[in-house]
């Protein structure tokens, strides 16, 4: 018999993991705080807890997936959490994590934090992945359970790394979406077609670009090899044309500003020569 596990939250998301379980053949407890969310669940067979307290007294295994971090504490409070394991896969921070995780283990629990790499559409898929940090030997125990939502990734016993990581990868996300986004604000300036733009330049443009990542992590893990193909005080000084033809085409400069600051930062201070391996520690030292 496969380890029975409880989902709190029925959101999107969180249905989508008590699917994936039922689908592997978990018993199955869910709970949501307003009563009947997502009643095809019921169908597939899921357990529907009245309580907070039926719902965690019923597995070993406790899945959190709420909208917030806020919530997660809020329904836990008072619950009977020893001997659980608390996977908490709600969005929030590498603080806020390392927090939970500490009250979570004064209760009792052996705790699991989680970033979720993928949208429930994707959940139970191949592509689908999540990160876990927090205990070794909750991770252990439960990892063959957690595959049946997607892919784990352990990344270390400190709780908040699986945060880290979430955000990290999000970050560089939103920074790439972002980019492409102002693209095609510039090439709509002249009516351009976006599909064209986006099928035959810009998809192929960035995917080339994205083959440079590898270098300039291995030139942060282990120092440059050799001169800049393209140095930083190049760069900087052709950026005011990027910003310039935003601003005569109507386009809000505002995502690209940025990212010229800190060429212009690395320039003035001694790392005109380099590549842009070299703004990763300006941007710490900045924090």
């Amino acid at each position: 018999m496969k380890t029975p596990v409880t989902v709190l939250g029925l959101g999107a998301m969180g249905t989508a993991l008590a699917r994936a379980f039922l689908a592997a053949g978990h018993p199955t407890t869910v709970w949501n705080r307003t009563p009947g969310r997502s009643p095809e669940l019921d169908s597939l067979g899921a357990t529907r807890a009245a309580t907070t307290t039926e719902a965690v007294a019923a597995s070993p295994l406790v899945v959190v997936c709420l909208l917030v971090d806020a919530t997660v504490r809020s329904t836990l409070e008072g619950l009977d959490l020893t001997g659980k394991t608390v996977a908490n896969l709600t969005n929030g921070t590498p603080a806020q994590d390392r927090d939970t995780a500490a009250w979570a283990e004064e209760a009792g629990a052996e705790y699991l934090g989680g970033g979720i790499m993928a949208v429930p559409a994707m959940i139970g898929g191949p592509a689908a992945f999540i990160f876990y940090s927090g205990s070794p030997v909750a991770f252990e125990r439960h990892e063959a359970d957690l595959a049946a939502m997607a892919r784990p990734e352990y990344v270390g016993s400190d709780p908040g790394l699986a945060a880290l990581h979430d955000i990290a990868l999000l970050s560089g996300m939103y920074g790439m979406f972002g980019g492409a986004q102002h693209a095609l604000a510039l090439a709509a300036s002249e009516k351009v077609s976006a599909v064209r733009f986006t099928e035959d330049f810009l998809l192929p443009w960035l995917t080339a670009m994205l083959g440079s990542l590898p270098r300039i992590a291995k030139d942060l893990d282990e120092g440059p090899e050799g001169p800049a193909g393209s140095n930083l005080a190049m760069q900087a000084a052709a950026y005011d044309n990027l910003v310039d033809t935003a601003v005569d085409q109507g386009v809000d400069p505002a995502l690209l500003v940025p990212m010229g600051d800190l060429l212009r930062k690395a320039a003035a201070t001694g790392h005109g020569d380099e590549d842009l391996a070299a703004l990763v520690p300006l941007l710490r030292d900045g924090a």
